[in-house]
């Protein structure tokens, strides 16, 4: 089976978007930092900590988001990147195992998060996991809204101003108690 994949540059000039076919995980995206974080749970995102110079990867719906650490250098990477796609996805094998998730817990949301998570979700996300990132409430406290930026997204040049006059506009706008967001 052949896979059809695409790569797409993103405004961080250390992750590239790699744009498949084919679903890869249901919804969201799943972020994992090094390869004993893949362990168990994605043989392909395992597979691609394996290639020299790969810090980072993200899973989306259909997307895949590479980011580059010290090592490494991204005409070879890229290569090497587009072989284990096109080698693990048209073998059949599990991108995952089991369940993968964000990590986020509605049980425990108040009012207030729930309302912030919806403008993230519908309006916020989209355009940012368009560009190979991801963005993700960690909590609301004291009118301070803290954001994960995953992904292309983090580390960025541009995340600062995404952030503040993109995100933050938004909520204040739509919520009252925002008074700041911020990234941890």
């Amino acid at each position: 089976m052949s896979v059809n994949i695409q790569l797409e540059w993103t405004p961080n000039p250390n992750t590239i978007k790699y744009v498949v076919d084919q679903q890869l995980i249901p919804s969201g995206a799943v972020t994992f930092k090094d390869r004993q974080s893949a362990a168990g749970k994605s043989p392909l995102v395992h597979g691609l900590f394996g290639i020299e110079g790969v810090a980072g990867v993200m899973l989306g719906p259909n997307f895949v988001t590479i980011t580059k650490g010290e090592e490494g250098e991204w005409d070879a990477m890229n290569d090497e990147v587009m072989e284990a796609l096109e080698k693990h996805l048209s073998s059949g094998q599990p991108v995952v195992v089991g369940e993968v998730s964000s990590g986020r817990n509605i049980a425990n949301e108040t009012a207030i998060e729930r309302q912030i998570q919806d403008i993230l979700d519908s309006e916020i996300r989209p355009a940012v996991m368009n560009d190979g990132g991801d963005i993700s409430l960690d909590r609301f406290e004291d009118g301070i809204v803290y954001l994960h930026l995953r992904g292309s997204c983090s580390g960025c040049p541009s995340s600062l101003m995404t952030l503040k006059m993109g995100i933050e506009e938004r909520l204040r706008e739509a919520i009252p108690e925002v008074s700041e967001v911020v990234s941890v």
